[in-house]
C-alpha cells in the first residue's frame, strides 16, 4: 500500500526537522491554539497508537478510545484528553516514542489489506483511508512546527493524497455543519510540487479552484486562511467551500483568521 510509505516519508520529514534540535524546542508555543510542540507530538502519538489499535481489532480500538470519548463527554478539550494517556511522557522521550511508533504504524499498514474496514471516532473507513488520514494529520500538525521554527518544508508529490482527501470531503464539509450541499462540486486543478497538473471533477469556467497543490492542502486542513493563499476561486460554491473546508473528522472547526497562521 503506497499510502503507508507516503505516511512514513511524511513522518520522517517532521522527525528530521526536530531530531537535532535542543530539548527546549518542545516547549516552543505554536500558532495552533497555543499548543506547544510537545502537545503536537503527543497528539500525533496518541492517534497513531489509535490507528494501530484499530488495525488490530474493533475491540482493541474501542478499549483504547473509550477514555478519550469519556473525557470529551465531560467537557475536556481534545488536548486535555491526551494528558492522562501520556502521563509523564514528554519532551525528548515523547518524541523518540512517537518516532518509533511511526515506524510500527507505517509497516503495519504496508502489510495490511487496503480494503480492510477499520473503526474510528467517526464513521468506519478503509485501511487505505486510515493511513492517508494519518499522513494528512502529520502533515497538517507538522505545519505549525515548521512555522514556529521558521523552516520552509520541501513539498513532494505525496501531497496528492492530502489534496484528494480534501476534494472527496467536499460534501462532508457542508453536511458536518448541517448546511445544504451545493449541487455541483467545483472543478479543482492544482499544480503539483513536481510541476504537473492534477485535476478533479468536471471542468468549469464558473465553478473552479486553481492554484498550487500545497496551498489547497493548507486550506482543506485548516492550517491557512484562504485569503493567505494565491488560489484562484471562481463561483459561489467554490467560495463557500473554501471558506469552511475541513477534510478531517470531528465537530465543525473554524479555519484560522486571515493572517493568523504564518511562518516565523
Amino acid at each position: 500500500m503506497q499510502q503507508a510509505y507516503d505516511y512514513l516519508e511524511e513522518a520522517a520529514t517532521l522527525i528530521g526537522v526536530l531530531e537535532d534540535q535542543p530539548d527546549s524546542v518542545f516547549e516552543m508555543v505554536t500558532l495552533f491554539k497555543s499548543w506547544k510542540i510537545n502537545d503536537v507530538i503527543g497528539h500525533l502519538h496518541m492517534f497513531d497508537v489509535a490507528a494501530l489499535k484499530t488495525l488490530e481489532s474493533v475491540q482493541a480500538f474501542e478499549a483504547f478510545f473509550a477514555p478519550i470519548m469519556a473525557g470529551l463527554g465531560q467537557g475536556m478539550s481534545l488536548l486535555e484528553t491526551q494528558y492522562p494517556y501520556l502521563g509523564d511522557l514528554r519532551g525528548r522521550r515523547l518524541f523518540e516514542t512517537w518516532r518509533d511508533t511511526t515506524a510500527k504504524l507505517g509497516q503495519a499498514y504496508a502489510n495490511a489489506d487496503p480494503r480492510q474496514r477499520v473503526k474510528w471516532a467517526g464513521p468506519e473507513m478503509s485501511a487505505m483511508s486510515s493511513i492517508t488520514a494519518r499522513q494528512m494529520e502529520t502533515w497538517a500538525h507538522g505545519q505549525e512546527v515548521f512555522d514556529v521554527l521558521g523552516v520552509r518544508r520541501k513539498e513532494t508529490d505525496r501531497i496528492k493524497n492530502i489534496c484528494h482527501l480534501g476534494v472527496v470531503t467536499f460534501d462532508w464539509t457542508f453536511i458536518n455543519r448541517k448546511m445544504s450541499v451545493p449541487d455541483s462540486a467545483p472543478h479543482v486543478r492544482l499544480k503539483s510540487p513536481s510541476g504537473t497538473d492534477w485535476e478533479w471533477n468536471e471542468p468549469s469556467s464558473t465553478n473552479s479552484i486553481i492554484g498550487k497543490a500545497s496551498e489547497f492542502a493548507q486550506v482543506v486542513t485548516q492550517v491557512r486562511n484562504i485569503k493567505d493563499t494565491s488560489l484562484d476561486i471562481t463561483g459561489e460554491a467554490a467560495q463557500s467551500w473554501m471558506s469552511i473546508a475541513q477534510c478531517f473528522a470531528g465537530k465543525p472547526e473554524t479555519p484560522p483568521a486571515h493572517g493568523a497562521r504564518f511562518m516565523a
